[in-house]
């Protein structure tokens, strides 16, 4: 199903859930796991190996025996050779969780390729890798006139064709509600593990408030910011001349004229938010990543994520 854009730009926009991930790239995924650099404890026994110290298979180490040990653990052919009690430690296995949030406000819904299904396929991807590793995996959609939509705690490969129904269901209009979305997170959260934020961070009262409130509250947070090729070099799609343009999200109207150093003006402008961005990521322990929404999906999943140690 074809519709345009506000921008006038002809959208297709996938009716089923393979129009979302193919075969083919979904036998590439199930090669990928999702990666924490913190170590998290999950609400359950899962697939996670962690540093954290407990009972399971995988053998760690010795410690001496304290009274109140189970006596299960203690290894008897060190204390028939040394007279004494050892326990054996295991490497305990820990679940892993995965949040993925949507921006869906009206300015995701822009450029070729359109950034708002580019998000719902990397969406779709990277909730497919956290179901076939067994992770508990949610997804929340921001922006939207309805407000905050989730869909939480899906667990295996079975859930695959909830997940892309209920990625189809959505639909880009509104304002962004980034705040109130985020402290809903926060607040709501179940257990520890990865947030990803798919949004192109323009939003008007700023991101500050929005990414203060998950840092740091149990999420390793990683925010990818989506822009479109127009959005990154304008002057390369022919604008120039009088225009007027109109904000996608307030309707408010301003006319200009399109020149060199206007351009170069708008550049300058939009590196300095990208870097402000960064540099407040890297002060809450962020981490954070600019995707062109040309970027091949396959190439930003097996190369730069894994680049980033989000995906292993």
């Amino acid at each position: 199903m074809s519709e345009f854009s506000p921008d006038g730009v002809k959208v297709s926009r996938p009716r089923r859930v393979d129009d979302l991930i193919d075969s083919r790239l979904m036998a590439r995924l199930e090669r990928l796991d999702m990666v924490s650099r913190k170590i998290f404890s999950g609400r359950v026994q899962g697939e996670r190996r962690s540093r954290r110290r407990g009972m399971s298979v995988e053998f760690a180490d010795f410690r001496p025996y304290v009274a109140g040990d189970d006596l299960r653990f203690v290894d008897w052919n060190i204390y028939g050779r040394l007279d004494r009690l050892f326990m054996k430690i295991f490497l305990e296995e820990e679940d892993l969780s995965l949040m993925v949030a949507i921006d869906t406000s009206a300015s995701m819904d822009w450029g070729s390729p359109n950034k708002f299904e580019y998000a719902r396929r990397l969406a779709m991807a990277l909730g497919y890798i956290g179901l076939v590793n067994h992770n508990r995996v949610s997804l929340c959609a921001f922006g939207e006139t309805g407000g905050l939509q989730r869909l939480s705690d899906m667990r295996g490969r079975r859930r695959t064709r909830e997940m892309g129904s209920w990625l189809l269901g959505l639909e880009p209009g509104g304002a962004g509600t980034f705040d109130e979305a985020m402290k809903t997170l926060a607040h709501s959260r179940s257990g520890r593990g990865v947030m990803i934020v798919l949004s192109d961070f323009m939003f008007k009262e700023g991101y500050e408030r929005g990414l203060r409130a998950v840092a740091g509250r149990g999420f390793d947070v990683f925010a990818a910011q989506l822009l479109s090729p127009e959005e990154l070099d304008p002057g390369a799609g022919g604008l120039h001349g009088d225009v007027r343009l109109v904000d996608v999200e307030d309707e408010h109207e301003t006319e200009i004229t399109v020149s060199q150093k206007l351009l170069k003006t708008y550049k300058n402008a939009l590196n300095q938010h990208c870097g402000t961005l960064r540099d407040y990521c890297i002060r809450r322990d962020i981490t954070h990543m600019l995707v062109d929404s040309s970027t091949d999906l396959d190439v930003l999943l097996m190369e730069y994520f894994r680049r980033r140690g989000l995906l292993r």
